[in-house]
């Protein structure tokens, strides 16, 4: 494990670029950047499209390691070159931002208020690539939707499951039970939550590293004790649908959360921009995001 990137990932003033949008996701998330699904034809053209999407934003000069942490890919966006250097490379050796990769293969039913991970057939072959690669650290998400004890408890003990696998391997596992922000229950969830996490964590090793990253809680500071905790690295925030500027709103109030958003961080970005507006867009959206980030000291 790099030294430097973790030292970066534990105590770094910014935040989490999610750049991870997959097959199931890319459609909405091409529309929302301008392109509609009658510019491509097929998956390849579709996730060409989205690289390239995914290539202006990392290459732009408002985006780099002086408020960025790290960055959450894409598979596919892993296997492809960013000017000619694999993509994890050129985040890290030209813009000091530690790289990431989601692994989840999307969400199974609806069971007991959760859905749990599809099955990882592949994890073990997929995190030898992330290995090769240079990738720090991983992110899988699950989602719970209602509170039940049985499926949160479910939720947590897969999380852990594969976040031991991935440990195993030589990288850092981010474990994201999202709880959804149209929840019936959304406070009771996160309480239920928060209790299997801690339950977790204390029978980790003590030398474990983990990540978590979790929805805005509707009570700030919810995540106090695991943030206190030293096996794990960071608390991440996920935007969960909220427009960034209700998602900013909700993070600086809660003094133990950093921000990993995704559709928050590209709002407002459009295909047909000329460079010079979306690199401005692109540098406001990150500078309003780093501020909700650091309205708290890492470690408080």
């Amino acid at each position: 494990m790099d030294t430097t990137q973790l030292e970066k990932v534990r105590s770094g003033r910014g935040f989490f670029a999610a750049l991870d949008q997959s097959g199931g996701s890319t459609p909405k998330a091409l529309a929302e950047y301008g392109i509609g699904e009658g510019r491509y034809r097929g998956e390849a053209e579709m996730f060409d499209l989205v690289h390239a999407m995914r290539t202006r934003v990392l290459t732009s000069p408002a985006f780099d390691g002086t408020r960025i942490l790290g960055a959450i890919l894409f598979e596919q966006t892993m296997e492809r070159p960013v000017r000619g250097v694999p993509t994890a490379r050129y985040l890290w050796d030209e813009k000091e931002v530690v790289p990431f990769l989601k692994v989840d293969e999307g969400l199974a039913d609806e069971q007991f208020g959760v859905q749990l991970m599809k099955p990882l057939d592949t994890l073990d072959e997929l995190l030898e690539r992330a290995t090769r690669q240079r990738m720090f650290g991983t992110k899988m998400r699950s989602v719970i939707k209602d509170a039940d004890q049985r499926g949160v408890n479910a939720i947590v003990d897969q999380q852990f499951e594969y976040g031991a696998r991935i440990s195993a391997a030589g990288l850092v596992p981010i474990l994201e039970p999202e709880v959804s922000i149209d929840s019936p229950h959304k406070d009771d969830a996160e309480m239920l939550l928060r209790d299997a996490l801690q339950a977790r964590i204390e029978a980790l090793p003590t030398d474990a590293l983990i990540m978590v990253k979790l929805t805005i809680p509707t009570r700030p500071d919810l995540y106090a004790g695991i943030g206190a905790d030293r096996r794990v690295l960071r608390v991440l925030a996920l935007s969960g649908g909220y427009h960034r500027d209700k998602a900013c709103g909700l993070l600086a109030a809660d003094s133990h959360m950093i921000a990993s958003f995704s559709r928050a961080l590209l709002e407002g970005l459009s295909d047909g921009q000329s460079e010079e507006r979306f690199n401005a867009q692109l540098d406001a959206s990150i500078a309003q995001i780093f501020q909700a980030s650091v309205t708290k000291t890492p470690g408080d």
